[in-house]
C-alpha cells in the first residue's frame, strides 16, 4: 500500500508540476487560460472557482493535471495560444518540460545536501561484519583505512586487490581512529564468499557536509549528465552499445515495480536504522532509492518532451521554427492533423507497453 500510495503521488505530482510550467509561462504571456484541471481530462467532480478567467476543476481521474488555453489550435481566437507570437508559444512549450528539469535538480540537490560530499583520498571502512576476519582483529565500523601492509591506500579498487593479494595470509592493517593511528593484523580468507568479502568489510568514500552552492551546483551536474545520457540513448541504441532491452519503454507497471522496490529498501534501511538505535550497534546510512527514482524519472519525462514527436511538446516547438526563422507559418491544418495522428499512435504505442510489461516484464532490479 505504501508503494501504491507513494507511486500514485510521485507520477502524478511529476506531471501536475508540468502542466503547472505550462500555466505559469501562458499567465505570463498573457495567454488565456480557460481550465486548470486537477486529474486527467476525464468526467469533472467539481468546480473549484474561477481566478483571472481559469476555472480550477477536479476530475475523476486524479492523476497529475492538465490545461487548457484558449484558441488552443485555432490561430483566429484573439488572446489565444494559436494566435501568439511564435517565441510566446516557444515559451509556453518549453515551460512544462523545464519545470521536470527543475524538479529533478530540486531532489538531486536535496540528495547531496543529505549525503554529503565525497572527501577525496580516504577510505572508510562503513561496516564490519559479524564474525569476519575485520572483526576479529578489532576493526569497528567508522574506521578510516590508511595502508595495507604499509603500503598507503586512498581508492577503495586498489584496496581490495592489496587484500586479494594476501588471501589466507596475515595482513597489518593501519587505520585511524577518533584521531589516533592503530595498527592491526587481519587475515582475508580464501573461504569466504565474493559477497561476504575476504576481509568481511564494506569499504566506502567518507563524506563532508555539502555547502549550498556545492548541493545545487551538484544536483545541475547530475541532471545534466542524466538528461544527456537520454538523449544520446537513440544513438547508442543504432551503434549497437546497447542492446534494445535495456533501451526499452516501460509502462505503468514497470515504474510501479521500481517504486516498489526502491520504497521497500528504503522503510527496511530505515527500519534497521531505528533498530540499532534500541540496540547500541553502528547506525547503517538510510537508503534515499525512492528520491533518487523520482530525480531520473522527473528528467526522462522532461527530455522525452523535448523529443520533436508530432503530438509532444517537442514536436509543436518543431512546428514554431519555420515561422521564427523563416517568417512562415506552417498552415494549422496541417500541424492539427499531424499532431492528431502522431497522438493516436502515441496511445497505440502506449497500450503495447502497457501490456507487454505484464507479457513480458522488463528485468528493472537485481
Amino acid at each position: 500500500m505504501i508503494s501504491f500510495l507513494v507511486f500514485f503521488f510521485a507520477l502524478g505530482l511529476m506531471i501536475f508540476v508540468h502542466e503547472l510550467g505550462h500555466f505559469i509561462a501562458a499567465r505570463w504571456a498573457k495567454i488565456e487560460v480557460e481550465e486548470f484541471g486537477f486529474g486527467l481530462p476525464s468526467y469533472k467532480l467539481v468546480s473549484l472557482g474561477k481566478w483571472q478567467g481559469t476555472e480550477f476543476t477536479i476530475h475523476a481521474l486524479p492523476l497529475g493535471g492538465f490545461i487548457r488555453p484558449k484558441g488552443e489550435n485555432d490561430p483566429n481566437v484573439p488572446g489565444g495560444l494559436a494566435s501568439a507570437s511564435p517565441w510566446k508559444r516557444l515559451v509556453v512549450l518549453v515551460a512544462g518540460p523545464l519545470m521536470n528539469l527543475l524538479t529533478a535538480v530540486i531532489v538531486f540537490s536535496i540528495l547531496i545536501a543529505s549525503s554529503g560530499v565525497p572527501v577525496p583520498g580516504k577510505i572508510l571502512i562503513e561496516t564490519v561484519a559479524e564474525n569476519s576476519p575485520a572483526q576479529q582483529a578489532g576493526m569497528q565500523d567508522g574506521d578510516v583505512l590508511l595502508a595495507i601492509n604499509g603500503q598507503s591506500v586512498t581508492e577503495i579498487q586498489p584496496a581490495i586487490l592489496l587484500i586479494r593479494e594476501n588471501l589466507d595470509k596475515p595482513v597489518e592493517v593501519l587505520i585511524e581512529r577518533n584521531g589516533e593511528q592503530i595498527t592491526l593484523t587481519a587475515t582475508p580468507l580464501s573461504s569466504r564468499t565474493a559477497q561476504e568479502g575476504a576481509m568481511g568489510v564494506a569499504l566506502a568514500t567518507p563524506t563532508r557536509p555539502a555547502t549550498l552552492i556545492e548541493s545545487v551546483t551538484g544536483g545541475v551536474t547530475i541532471t545534466a549528465v542524466q538528461a544527456a545520457t537520454i538523449v544520446y540513448l537513440p544513438v547508442a541504441l543504432i551503434q549497437g552499445a546497447i542492446s534494445s532491452d535495456e533501451a526499452r519503454f516501460i509502462g505503468f507497471k514497470g515504474i510501479y515495480d521500481l517504486f516498489n522496490y526502491s520504497v521497500e529498501e528504503d522503510v527496511t534501511s530505515r527500519q534497521e536504522a531505528t533498530q540499532t538505535q534500541t540496540t547500541g550497534a553502528p547506525n547503517p546510512r538510510p537508503t534515499n532509492y525512492t528520491l533518487n527514482l523520482i530525480g531520473v524519472l522527473s528528467i526522462s519525462l522532461g527530455v522525452f518532451n523535448l523529443f520533436p514527436i508530432p503530438a509532444l511538446d517537442g514536436g509543436r516547438i518543431l512546428f514554431t521554427l519555420p515561422e521564427i526563422f523563416f517568417k512562415k507559418r506552417i498552415p494549422m491544418e496541417w500541424e492539427n492533423a499531424v499532431n492528431g495522428i502522431a497522438m493516436l499512435l502515441l496511445i497505440g504505442l502506449m497500450i503495447f507497453v502497457n501490456v507487454m510489461d505484464f507479457v513480458n516484464p522488463a528485468q528493472l532490479v537485481p
